[in-house]
């Protein structure tokens, strides 16, 4: 046994005394960085080699076919964590990392995973192995003034405990902040046997994992006999490592019996390469190769047995099957275990062993961690990112338009500018739970209303941080920019000059022509006849002196119309003229009434469109607004020539041109956004639309990433509350 004190030189030196004392396995190491070196020796001695702490994933390539992980790889933790991460929705993290093979193997494991989750690194901040506090400090001081509060921790137990002490006395483990490390802390709590008041102090609210363990017969019967042993020997705690160190000697006893049960016999034979140097001060001529270390090899990933860190049996890639991680809080004088990892069931409640029988979407994998106490004794979830201080305020744009200024309009006041859209924006960044610095700066000439299309651009150019108005959500300007929910519903309509109609008392004849009431009057006296006829003979209601008979046939012909008629009818003849009367008066009856209904409240257009598709068939002129995207998209999609196209800047050149008409220098009718359009109506009565709305879209706030972005990533709901209910 060596101990190489996690010196890469010390280790090699080490390892190379150790294989020319001709072993056929070996043992660790525990460091990343020695594995790396002794796995190329290995690889041309053919002896075995079983880490039981190595964890960068970087070993499992096929460089290195004699390394054997007895540990997990953290290419699995990094997944938990990644995990974590993307549980609370946080989108970017800082990576504090030792700058060694394992460092630099376990961050690039945590960005890929990331990506996996739709989340990054947004920054690397790497400390050289063994860092001084002064080192350390310098660091987090410039990862402190970053955007992100989420700090992942990747390092070495011997500079790991110094990095939360200097956070801690930077103020950086208060409320806000987000701290994970990985299972180097854990493993740092569960081998010092006692709870170190100074490290749960300085690490109040961090989140660590574990490798899990289940619980096993095994291990209850070893832990008593370990206990004893380390407190004889005054040696650290049992840990999962321990765990996997005790595995690591069974695994290799099992091999050496199934490698001798198979006939094999272990030999050596001289490495020829090395014979060339012999006679070298560093005696290499002693290294031996170990004979049928392959099969010897074969045999140890071929083991499957049950031990006290769970399944003993290897992948393809030569890792343990089944890694499991245990999620843990610090809190208090300890910490507890919010939840679980695995590769089968990701996050959960419920152990990992408890699952594997159970339907991945079974109600018991629901909840996916329990609640955490965040640093500064908090519950609620920080969020995980700040606004970096720059000394200035946010940047927004705000269109300076020259009509439908109730929107948006430039004002006396300190902000400068006012208006439904203004407002919008100040009552959403009001209900975020953080202040907001931002300045209004106005985008125009003020003499024609700008191009929203410049104006998002200006904010993809980072020439503003955001832009608010009446800023209409279309597909090539969320190419350029992101923006929020909409918060008022829009699309483009047709508004185009209707007839004025006159009151008349009169109006209820207009349904049906004078013919027609002539021709309805001959059937009413024609139908009453022919009853007359048909009935007079037998039923006496329809007798009488001839006077009194034809005042019968008027009124009961002209009564069936409100099918009010008192005259029964007795013969077979005389009801089946009736019944086929009455159904015609009923078909003339509701003809009527809808054509009377229409007449008093439909306008009729004095223009002689009737919807989009006859508006673009036509070669009559159409007006829209400037600045608007209608232009572009009458242009692009209807393939409407610009010739006929007419610019517009107010609503008075709105009702101007409509009233001027295409042939007279003015237009048909008028495209434009339903808002507009909304209030242009309640001015000008004489118009209306045409047709339903036919794109749908809405206006919302223009940002861009990553600063602007998290004004309402923050909180999506603000834009959302601050919209207008729709009518019932």
């Amino acid at each position: 046994m060596q101990d190489t004190n996690c010196s890469g030189f010390v280790g090699t030196i080490e390892a190379l005394q150790l294989l020319a004392k001709d072993v056929i396995a070996v043992l660790g190491p525990q460091s990343s960085a020695i594995a790396h070196i002794i796995s190329h020796a290995v690889n041309k001695l053919q002896v075995p080699l079983i880490s039981f702490a190595a964890s960068d994933p970087t070993l499992s390539s096929l460089e290195y076919p004699y390394f054997v992980r007895a540990t997990q790889s953290d290419y699995y933790q990094m997944s938990a964590v990644a995990s974590i991460i993307s549980q609370y929705q946080w989108r970017e993290v800082i990576a504090i990392y030792v700058d060694d093979d394992y460092g630099r193997g376990g961050i690039t494991a945590l960005g890929d995973a990331l990506a996996k989750k739709m989340s990054k690194i947004a920054y690397k901040a790497k400390l050289p192995p063994g860092a001084g506090r002064t080192a350390i400090q310098d660091m987090l001081m410039q990862v402190n003034e970053m955007e992100s509060r989420v700090y992942v921790v990747h390092v070495n137990p011997d500079s790991g405990m110094t990095v939360f002490s200097a956070a801690k006395s930077l103020g950086m483990m208060s409320s806000g902040y987000v701290w994970i490390a990985t299972d180097w802390l854990s493993s740092v709590i569960d081998s010092s046997g006692h709870v170190d008041s100074d490290a749960t102090e300085n690490t109040q609210g961090v989140i660590t994992l574990r490798q899990h363990v289940a619980d096993s017969g095994i291990q209850q019967s070893l832990l008593p006999k370990l206990n004893n042993l380390t407190r004889k020997e005054n040696r650290s705690s049992f840990s999962s490592y321990t765990a996997h160190a005790y595995d690591s000697v069974w695994l290799v006893a099992h091999a050496v019996e199934q490698f001798l049960s198979a006939g094999n016999a272990i030999s050596f034979s001289v490495n020829q390469n090395l014979q060339a140097i012999k006679g070298s001060s560093l005696q290499l001529d002693s290294l031996r190769v170990l004979n049928n270390g392959d099969k010897l090899l074969e045999k140890v990933l071929q083991a499957n047995f049950t031990g006290v860190s769970g399944q003993v049996q290897f992948t393809l890639d030569r890792n343990l099957i089944h890694p499991a991680y245990d999620i843990l809080n610090i809190g208090g004088t300890g910490f507890r275990t919010i939840g679980y990892w695995s590769n089968f069931s990701g996050l959960s409640v419920a152990a990992p062993e408890n699952l594997h029988s159970v339907p991945l979407n079974s109600t018991t994998n629901d909840i996916q961690l329990h609640d955490v106490i965040w640093p500064g004794q908090t519950a609620e979830k920080p969020r995980g990112w700040v606004f970096p201080y720059h000394g200035k305020l946010l940047r927004i744009g705000v269109p300076l338009r020259t009509s439908y200024n109730e929107f948006v309009m430039q004002d006396d006041g300190p902000d400068g500018v006012k208006g439904f859209s203004v407002d919008v924006f100040k009552s959403a960044i009001s209900l975020l739970p953080y202040p907001v610095g931002c300045t209004f700066v106005l985008f125009g000439d003020g003499l024609k209303n700008p191009s929203y299309s410049d104006l998002v651009q200006k904010v993809s150019e980072n020439y503003f941080d955001a832009a608010i108005g009446d800023i209409s959500i279309v597909t090539n300007r969320t190419r350029l920019v992101d923006f929020t929910q909409p918060y008022t519903e829009s699309g483009l309509i047709i508004v185009a000059p209707a007839r004025e109609t006159e009151s008349n008392a009169w109006a209820f004849l207009k349904p049906f022509t004078f013919q027609m009431w002539c021709v309805l009057g001959l059937l009413f006296l024609f139908v009453g006849t022919v009853v007359w006829i048909l009935e007079h003979r037998t039923n006496t209601e329809f007798r009488g002196t001839p006077r009194q008979q034809i005042m019968t046939v008027c009124w009961f012909s002209f009564s069936t119309m409100f099918f009010a008629h008192r005259e029964n009818t007795s013969s077979a003849l005389g009801r089946f003229v009736l019944l086929v009367w009455l159904f015609v008066v009923l078909i003339i009856n509701s003809s009527y009434t809808a054509s009377l209904t229409s007449l008093l409240t439909v306008q009729e257009l004095s223009s002689g469109v009737k919807g989009l598709d006859s508006l673009i068939s036509s070669s009559s002129a159409i007006g829209y607004q400037v600045g608007s995207f209608a232009r572009n998209y009458l242009v692009e999609e209807l393939n409407i020539a610009d010739s006929r196209l007419v610019p517009l800047n107010s609503p008075s050149d709105y009702a101007r041109a409509l009233e001027l008409g295409s042939g007279n220098g003015g237009v048909a009718a008028i495209i434009d956004e339903l808002p507009y359009v909304e209030i242009f109506l309640s001015k000008y009565c004489k118009f209306k639309t045409v047709g339903q709305v036919f794109t749908k879209s809405g206006w919302g706030l223009s940002k861009r990433f990553p600063s602007c972005g998290r004004l309402v990533d923050s909180n999506p709901d603000t834009i959302r509350e601050r919209r207008p209910p729709k009518d019932p």
